[in-house]
This record gives C-alpha cells, sequence and structure tokens, in this order.
C-alpha cells in the first residue's frame, strides 16, 4: 500500500526499476546497430588506410557469413549492462532532479541543474557499468580479430571472468576515463537536452501540454536528444572502443595505446579529425532509436509499475 513500508521502498525504487526495464528493452532492440557500431569504429584500427564501410554493409556480411543469429551476438553482455548501468543512469539522475526541485521549493530546475544531474548520475552509472561495457566490446570485437588471435569467448560471464584471469581485475575498467566523460556526455545529451527540446517542439507543434507532451511532442524531442546524445558522446565512445579492445602486441607485448590522451592523438595522426566520428551513421541510428524507446516506453512502464504497487 502507498503509506506502507512497502509502498516506500516500492516508490524509491520506481525511478530504478522502470529506467531500468527500458533501458535494457531498447538495447535490446537497437542491438545490431550497437554491433555495427564497434566494428565501424574498430575497422580503422584493424584496417589504417582502408574505407570504413556502413553499417549497412557491415550487418549484411555478418548475416551472409554467419546467420542471422550473428547481428546478436553479445546481447546477453548488453542485458547485463543496462541492467546495472541504464537501472543506475536513469535512476540517479531522477533521483537527483526530484532532491534538486526539492530544494528549490519545489519549482521547475534550471537547464544548468539538469545538466549537473545528468553529469554526476552518467558518470556514478559509468563506475558500476562499466566491466559489463568491456566484456560488451570484446564480445562484438571477437570475431574481426585474425583466427588465430580470437578469444571465442562462449558468453557475457566467460568474457568477464577471463578478462579478469588473464589480463587482472584492472583489465575490467580499461577505459575507464573516457567511459566517464561518454557517460556524462551521454546522460546530459540524452536527458537534459530531452527536456529542453520538448519545451521546444511542443512550441512548435502548437502542444499546450497541460496534461503532459503529445505523442508527436515526445518523438520530436527524442529525435533531437538522440542526436545531441550522439554528437556529444561520439568521440569519447570512439576512443573508450578502442582502449576497451586493445590487446598487447604479440611480439613486443606492448599495448597500443598507453592512455586516453594517446589514443586520441593517434587517431587524430593517422585518420585526422573526422576519425573521431568513425561509424556516425551507426551511432546516431542507435542513440536516436534508443532514447526514443526509452522515453515513450518508460511512461507505459511507470504507469503499469505504480498500478501493481498502489502508487499514486
Amino acid at each position: 500500500m502507498p503509506g506502507s513500508k512497502g509502498g516506500g521502498v516500492a516508490k524509491t525504487a520506481e525511478p530504478f526499476v522502470c529506467g531500468g526495464s527500458a533501458a535494457t528493452f531498447a538495447s535490446i532492440v537497437i542491438h545490431p546497430m550497437d554491433l555495427a557500431k564497434v566494428r565501424m569504429q574498430l575497422f580503422g584500427q584493424l584496417n589504417p588506410g582502408k574505407p570504413v564501410p556502413g553499417f549497412a554493409s557491415i550487418l549484411s556480411t555478418m548475416v551472409k557469413n554467419d546467420g542471422v543469429a550473428s547481428v546478436y551476438q553479445g546481447v546477453d553482455a548488453a542485458i547485463g549492462r543496462q541492467m546495472v548501468y541504464g537501472t543506475a543512469r536513469i535512476g540517479l539522475h531522477r533521483a537527483f532532479s526530484d532532491k534538486l526541485k526539492q530544494m528549490n521549493d519545489g519549482k521547475p530546475i534550471s537547464f544548468g541543474m539538469k545538466t549537473i544531474s545528468g553529469m554526476a548520475s552518467g558518470s556514478i552509472a559509468v563506475c558500476i557499468g562499466t566491466p559489463f561495457d568491456i566484456a560488451l566490446v570484446r564480445l562484438q570485437s571477437d570475431s574481426m580479430a585474425p583466427v588465430a588471435e580470437r578469444k571465442n569467448y562462449k558468453n557475457v560471464f566467460d568474457a568477464l571472468t577471463r578478462t579478469m584471469k588473464e589480463e587482472g581485475a584492472g583489465a575490467l575498467y580499461k577505459g575507464l576515463g573516457p567511459n566517464i566523460l561518454r557517460g556524462m556526455a551521454m546522460n546530459v545529451g540524452m536527458l537534459a537536452c530531452y527536456d529542453q527540446a520538448k519545451e521546444t517542439v511542443g512550441k512548435m507543434l502548437g502542444d499546450p501540454m497541460t496534461n503532459g507532451p503529445a505523442l508527436t511532442t515526445q518523438i520530436g524531442a527524442s529525435c533531437v536528444a538522440g542526436f545531441t546524445a550522439a554528437l556529444f558522446s561520439m568521440p569519447f565512445d570512439l576512443i573508450k572502443s578502442r582502449m576497451m579492445a586493445q590487446k598487447a602486441d604479440p611480439v613486443t607485448g606492448k599495448m597500443p595505446y598507453s592512455g586516453v590522451a594517446d589514443c586520441a592523438v593517434q587517431i587524430m595522426k593517422k585518420e585526422g579529425p573526422q576519425g573521431f566520428f568513425g561509424g556516425f551513421s551507426a551511432y546516431y541510428g542507435r542513440c536516436a532509436p534508443h532514447a526514443m524507446i526509452i522515453l515513450l516506453s518508460i511512461e507505459s512502464i511507470t504507469k503499469g509499475y505504480r498500478s501493481v504497487f498502489g502508487l499514486s
């Protein structure tokens, strides 16, 4: 019941359960796009000087060579990641925003406050979910390596345990720096910009939003949020993918990149400024639907959750 201890727990857990469920559902739907995005980002590293193929070409080649199931390679890691990372970033953002509103005497908070909430929740969530991100990138990129160098991971838990056993626990947090920056940029671009875009799109469409935004307003704002999330986070996501997928040279034992700055410098030297946006079409194709599915489905999920627990 709403007034009971159980109801209080359910109310506190609401943004985490509903946010995590929406993020997990969205991740399953767009996983093929995410897989293509990672492969496009790593193509320049594995095939220097060659033009990066489009995501449609990558996916069609995978289906032709390995079957339809191949486009869902690593989906278990994606689900595990969203159950941890997605739950934390959306739930914490909601919790922080509600607290800031409370401190502001119940008045709407500014875009700056929303940005701070997004950056804080994004950075904390990344610290919690990075091991699953490592496993996801490795599962998605393993088949791109030469046959002799492939790890042939069985599933997400095999990737996690083998990485920790073979390279140490620190390997599960490889690329944490750019991943935190990406998480902060992603949360600001998706959540804070969504709120701002909702107001702008609502005015353009003449939506009074008296009982919440209309579906067309939500879709338009979600598309904008998907673009800003992709634009803000793409360079950090690229660096994160490169650092997470790097392996020591079998002859020298030296890693390709010594750190975030070195990775960025090498990309700039070898691939130019455009190298930071390699695979942007697939990345945007992933971010926009992901943002839209989360922001649209979370409303229905929240209504169902409140109905089950008798929350107002």
